[in-house]
């Protein structure tokens, strides 16, 4: 077998997969531009969560600076954590919106947890945007406020339980458990 192939980095990829070192590995960092408000957005979504912190801030240097128009030490990316999940945050420039096509879901075990990230989340943001658990915060991203009663409901082996519940669940804007149960029942 020749040694130069790719095959003995796939071993060595599966081994650091397995690695307890690398046990902390996301292989997906999801990525949000924007214009400028990157470290304001950031603060704002730290405060959201509790578990929750910024992790790294990278600074645009005169050349990156110069190739985006950008002040050179002005905050280009911050790296950051809601509970668990690694993100980024880029101030790249406003030729990029943020749009519905991609949402953050954020998935809620009680009807306390839905309230508590929909009033933080939507303060400032489209209320126009707001429609079955999904709202758009102030800076233009959009999120699912997902509590897991909705899922069950929706995915109820019985299609008429589940259709009650997506009917009661297009009414809505933010996910009302109570509701959703009485219409499922």
């Amino acid at each position: 077998m020749d040694n130069s192939q790719p095959c003995s980095t796939v071993r060595e990829s599966d081994a650091m997969r397995k690695s307890p070192m690398n046990a902390k590995f996301q292989r997906i960092t999801p990525f949000l531009w924007f214009d400028d408000q990157a470290e304001e957005a950031v603060n704002f979504y730290i405060s959201v969560f509790d578990n929750a912190r910024i992790l790294r801030v990278a600074r645009y240097s005169d050349q990156s600076a110069k190739a985006t128009g950008k002040s050179a030490g002005a905050v280009m990316t911050v790296d950051f954590e809601l509970d668990g999940q690694n993100l980024t945050a880029l101030n790249g420039g406003p030729i990029f919106k943020f749009n519905e096509a991609l949402s953050l879901v954020v998935h809620c075990h009680s009807q306390d947890e839905v309230d508590h990230y929909w009033a933080k989340l939507s303060q400032g943001g489209d209320e126009k945007a707001q429609q079955c658990g999904w709202l758009k915060d102030r800076f233009g991203v959009s999120w699912q406020i997902v509590p897991s009663l909705l899922i069950e409901l929706l995915t109820d082996p019985d299609p008429e339980k589940a259709r009650k519940a997506t009917n009661a669940m297009m009414q809505m804007k933010k996910i009302d458990l109570e509701a959703l149960r009485r219409a499922a029942a």
